[in-house]
């Protein structure tokens, strides 16, 4: 403290100034009397200020100092309004969960109570989207606020560039704690440096999956910074092995109109809503731990619902139901209960937006160590705040069958989307497009393209999953499971045009080549996966 000052602004007669941040010149010392307190008026020498400043510094509370004829008198006990804390932040993401499939986002045959509250006490997003429906590059853009391609994770169980930095080191900057408990996916382990609580990367069904207790005591163990705490579920990635099947019937659940109504959609739909009830019964878990918090009104509890499921024309596709996500935000202190918003967001804007809720500058953060490259995010925290503002005119996506099991060798998919037409580009029509979902051997899709109860729309439909014309171009306003290709439609030639020509720019900006990144994609497979085409998807 020997080369402290204190920095006194023109007249005022009162300085509020924080521990940490004050200084006290000598020459300051000798011109003033220092009073050890208001009410006692007595004196005290250099030292014992040095010491009461320096236990002030260690609880990191505002100390008032007041300019008086006398000298000057230090209050230990300020009564003044403090800036506004930082909020707690807890993530909690689903995995491999189709949006729609909640009863937030209209779905009447699965039970998901926690989901329901938590959106009756929060803010529904009707248009979040992913850039792609594979877990790994879904979760490193969600972490890293970029496109797969440019940060590298591009295909399925990829790694980043050694370069790219993530939300870890982000928040850890402005003072948070930042821990994840259960499913990973991400690598290289350096670039995301969360607190890892444990967990699986994957479940068999067995014993508890992931232990929620130990992300509460995490939390309770340090009340002096904020923390973001990212809930990792695996559920419901297939294989579907929790929940209880009894609650549902399979001969009274509705199926949707973009799948075929066989014995064997029904009774996967069973077990695969068995699952995203055990998943809500976690999400409950986690609400309940921000409640017993005493910052619980002043905590941002985001449910994030991943991609779409394995199903045909889910996981693995630019479809509506493998892009869209589900996203639902409760904020008590901030965000208006039981409200939703349309515009237009992707999961690599989530980044900048908690941020900017945070406190920090989204404009300021940057994707790679060098601090060269901008975020491809952009912040929705306005629409947080009740001021609902657009900060993106397109959202795109990329997906490709290199790095999942039994796919096909080069299938590229880029799309783009406004708010009213979806344009999807298959690079490789040409040939089937092959997945798990769309293997030959595949039960549940043999059963959609086997079946006789079928209008022949249904059938082709059924067949597109894995025979695809270059263009498919969409109503998504309208048509919202892609039923109806428009790409014939002389009238809207002009809107597929413009479209067209915004993906290839975007492309252009991303350093995506289309089949060339295609062909150089498996360079980014980390050690553990090279084996990846008998590696779990």
């Amino acid at each position: 403290m020997k080369n402290k000052s204190l920095l006194l602004l023109g007249f005022a007669s009162l300085v509020i100034i924080t521990a940490s941040s004050f200084q006290f010149l000598d020459s300051k010392f000798k011109e003033h009397q220092i009073e050890k307190n208001v009410t006692q008026n007595s004196k005290f020498t250099k030292s014992e200020l040095e010491t009461f400043l320096s236990d002030k510094e260690e609880t990191n509370k505002a100390v008032v100092v007041s300019l008086t004829n006398e000298g000057m008198v230090v209050n230990k006990t300020p009564k003044v309004k403090t800036a506004n804390a930082k909020p707690d932040i807890l993530l909690f993401i689903a995995d491999d969960m189709t949006s729609v499939d909640c009863e937030p986002y209209g779905n009447k045959d699965v039970f998901t109570p926690n989901l329901a509250k938590l959106a009756k006490e929060g803010l529904t997003f009707d248009n979040m989207n992913n850039a792609t429906a594979m877990c790994g590059p879904t979760r490193q853009s969600l972490y890293t606020g970029l496109f797969p391609v440019k940060n590298g994770s591009y295909p399925n169980h990829a790694k980043v560039y050694d370069n790219i930095v993530s939300v870890a080191q982000h928040f850890k900057k402005i003072g948070y704690r930042v821990a994840l408990i259960g499913k990973q996916h991400y690598a290289p382990m350096a670039n995301f440096p969360f607190e890892y609580l444990g967990g699986r990367n994957s479940d068999n069904g067995e014993g508890k999956d992931v232990e929620l207790a130990d992300a509460e005591k995490w939390i309770n163990k340090d009340n002096s910074k904020p923390y973001l705490l990212i809930v990792a579920s695996n559920q419901p990635h297939g294989p579907w092995n929790r929940g209880d099947v009894k609650q549902y019937d399979a001969s009274k659940i509705s199926v949707a109109p973009y799948m075929v109504d066989t014995k064997e959609t029904r009774d996967n739909l069973v077990k695969y809503y068995a699952e995203i009830t055990y998943m809500d019964s976690l999400v409950g878990t986690c609400t309940k731990m921000v409640e017993n918090q005493k910052n619980k009104d002043n905590t941002l509890f985001l449910f994030a619902s991943e991609h779409g499921s394995s199903m045909p024309f889910g996981k693995w596709t630019c479809y509506n139901m493998g892009l869209k996500s589900a996203f639902i935000a409760r904020w008590p202190k901030v965000i208006k209960p039981d409200t939703r918003t349309d515009i237009l967001a992707q999961y690599i804007d989530v980044v900048p937006s908690i941020y900017e809720a945070a406190g920090g500058d989204p404009e300021s953060l940057r994707g790679d160590k060098e601090g060269k490259m901008k975020l491809d995010g952009k912040s929705f925290y306005a629409t947080l705040n009740g001021k609902q503002k657009e900060v993106r005119q397109y959202v795109y996506g990329v997906h490709t069958t290199r790095g999942i099991k039994n796919g096909s060798d080069n299938y590229p998919v880029r799309s783009i989307q406004d708010h009213n037409y979806k344009l999807i580009w298959n690079l490789s029509f040409n040939e089937p497009f092959l997945s798990s979902g769309s293997q030959p051997k595949n039960k549940l899709y043999n059963s959609w393209l086997n079946s006789t109860n079928t209008t022949p729309k249904q059938a082709a439909h059924a067949k597109l999953y894995r025979n695809r014309p270059e263009f498919e171009f969409y109503n998504i306003k309208k048509d919202v499971y892609e039923l109806d290709n428009l790409d014939s439609e002389k009238s809207l030639a002009s809107v597929k045009g413009k479209l067209l020509e915004e993906l290839k720019k975007w492309m252009a900006d991303q350093g995506d080549k289309g089949i060339k990144t295609e062909a150089e994609a498996l360079r980014h497979l980390k050690g553990d996966t090279l084996n990846w085409k008998t590696s779990g998807d």
